[in-house]
Protein backbone atom coordinates (compact mmCIF):
# COMPACT_ATOMS: atom_id res chain seq x y z
CA UNK A 1 0.00 0.00 0.00
CA UNK A 2 1.12 3.41 -0.87
CA UNK A 3 2.09 6.00 1.88
CA UNK A 4 0.30 8.84 -0.14
CA UNK A 5 -2.19 8.41 -2.24
CA UNK A 6 -2.94 10.78 -5.26
CA UNK A 7 -6.33 11.46 -4.47
CA UNK A 8 -7.70 12.49 -1.53
CA UNK A 9 -11.58 12.73 -0.13
CA UNK A 10 -10.95 13.69 3.46
CA UNK A 11 -8.69 16.17 5.10
CA UNK A 12 -7.42 14.76 8.63
CA UNK A 13 -5.63 17.15 11.44
CA UNK A 14 -4.58 16.12 14.49
CA UNK A 15 -3.43 18.67 17.30
CA UNK A 16 -1.53 17.45 20.33
CA UNK A 17 -2.49 19.63 23.26
CA UNK A 18 -0.94 19.78 26.97
CA UNK A 19 -2.27 19.49 30.51
CA UNK A 20 -2.97 22.59 31.95
CA UNK A 21 -4.80 21.27 35.31
CA UNK A 22 -2.17 18.67 36.18
CA UNK A 23 1.15 18.76 38.98
CA UNK A 24 4.31 18.15 36.16
CA UNK A 25 4.69 15.00 37.54
CA UNK A 26 1.39 13.30 36.58
CA UNK A 27 1.43 15.38 33.52
CA UNK A 28 4.24 13.63 32.82
CA UNK A 29 3.00 10.08 33.26
CA UNK A 30 -0.39 10.80 30.93
CA UNK A 31 -0.41 11.15 27.69
CA UNK A 32 -1.25 14.61 25.79
CA UNK A 33 -4.74 15.20 24.90
CA UNK A 34 -4.97 15.10 21.02
CA UNK A 35 -7.82 16.43 19.40
CA UNK A 36 -8.32 15.08 16.24
CA UNK A 37 -10.44 16.88 12.95
CA UNK A 38 -11.64 15.50 9.64
CA UNK A 39 -13.34 17.45 6.92
CA UNK A 40 -14.15 16.45 3.41
CA UNK A 41 -11.96 17.99 0.17
CA UNK A 42 -13.96 20.07 -1.29
CA UNK A 43 -13.42 21.27 -4.89
CA UNK A 44 -14.16 24.87 -5.88
CA UNK A 45 -17.16 24.48 -8.46
CA UNK A 46 -16.67 26.18 -11.90
CA UNK A 47 -19.40 28.09 -13.13
CA UNK A 48 -19.88 25.59 -16.10
CA UNK A 49 -20.16 22.04 -13.40
CA UNK A 50 -22.51 24.27 -11.67
CA UNK A 51 -24.91 24.89 -14.19
CA UNK A 52 -24.13 21.05 -15.59
CA UNK A 53 -25.65 19.78 -11.73
CA UNK A 54 -28.45 22.55 -11.86
CA UNK A 55 -29.46 21.22 -15.09
CA UNK A 56 -29.06 16.86 -13.88
CA UNK A 57 -31.92 18.13 -10.99
CA UNK A 58 -34.20 20.38 -13.63
CA UNK A 59 -33.26 22.86 -12.25
CA UNK A 60 -34.88 22.16 -8.36
CA UNK A 61 -33.05 24.05 -5.83
CA UNK A 62 -30.83 22.28 -3.94
CA UNK A 63 -31.54 23.65 -0.44
CA UNK A 64 -34.76 22.51 1.95
CA UNK A 65 -37.83 23.90 0.83
CA UNK A 66 -39.18 26.32 3.43
CA UNK A 67 -43.01 26.65 4.42
CA UNK A 68 -44.39 30.45 5.20
CA UNK A 69 -44.83 30.77 9.07
CA UNK A 70 -48.49 30.13 10.11
CA UNK A 71 -49.69 27.92 6.84
CA UNK A 72 -50.21 24.69 7.25
CA UNK A 73 -50.19 21.66 4.65
CA UNK A 74 -53.59 21.25 2.81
Amino acid sequence: MAETDGVATSAIAVHRGAWTNLAPELAAMVAPPVTVSAAPVERPADTWRKGQLARSRANVPAGRHRRRAGTLPA
